[in-house]
């Protein structure tokens, strides 16, 4: 089977660099090189660049590229404070805008044609699962200390052994349900694109896909930072 030409595998080629196909390289250099890595880095250079040079000096008078930031992270922060209140919004904004953002563009990058989704590799959105879950529970220390573990115990005493075992089955099965739901929506994406660009690619088939994947890539974006926001707040609120 031919191996799909991506963007930066050509690049990668043409400056002399290891290009793997497989999926684990043999050799450190090929592991880092692998497409999911690539385009993580090509994401967070984007990220980085294109305010940069979109946003420029902050003026009293807004031009275009300020009014779309300042639009963009405004309805970012009023999302989070929706579901956490705006003093815990403005802690947690800078990691959760983030993350908003990077699963935005990883998801939809890979709807142009020699380009894939990172976040169609399930070492991405684990890797990413397993930071949520890290930063939930050690919200939740932070607030409460030790007393946190009231919120596996549940309200009933007689209950409470049963209940430490259900809750924590629940909240490790959250790594496996953040995870795997974007990863499969997005890997679904990318292979329903790949099939209809080589059944039928010039007759503009894959263009009804194409909105749709626009759709699902932010409805996922979505899905995962609201999962994030949920799991943090319910962790600094006191147990019931």
């Amino acid at each position: 089977m031919e191996h799909p030409i991506l963007f930066i595998s050509v690049i990668l080629d043409w400056i002399g660099l290891p290009v793997p196909h497989g999926p684990i390289g043999s050799t450190f250099l090929e592991k880092i090189c692998q497409p999911y890595l690539t385009y993580s880095w090509l994401i967070m250079a984007f990220l980085f660049v294109v305010p940069k040079l979109t946003l420029g000096k902050l003026e009293l008078i807004p031009g275009t590229g300020q009014n779309f930031w300042e639009a963009l992270i405004g309805g970012i922060l009023d999302f989070l404070a929706e579901h956490m209140g705006r003093e815990k919004a403005k802690m947690l904004f800078p990691i959760l805008a983030t993350f908003f953002l990077y699963t935005l563009l990883a998801n939809m990058i890979g709807l142009l044609p020699g380009f894939m989704s990172p976040t169609s590799s399930l070492n991405i959105t684990l890797a990413m699962s397993i930071i949520v879950w890290l930063m939930h529970h050690f919200l939740g220390f932070r607030y409460h200390g030790w007393q946190y573990y009231k919120h596996f115990t549940g309200p009933i005493p007689l209950m409470a052994p049963f209940m430490i075992v259900l809750e924590l089955i629940g909240n490790f099965a959250r790594l496996i349900s953040l995870s795997m739901r974007l990863f499969g929506n997005i890997l679904a994406k990318e292979i329903l694109l790949a099939v209809l660009f080589t059944l039928a690619g010039a007759f503009f088939a894959p263009l009804p896909v194409l909105a749709l994947g626009v759709l699902v890539s932010v409805i996922q974006a979505l899905v995962f930072v609201l999962l994030a926001v949920i799991y943090c707040a319910g962790a600094m609120d006191h147990a019931h």
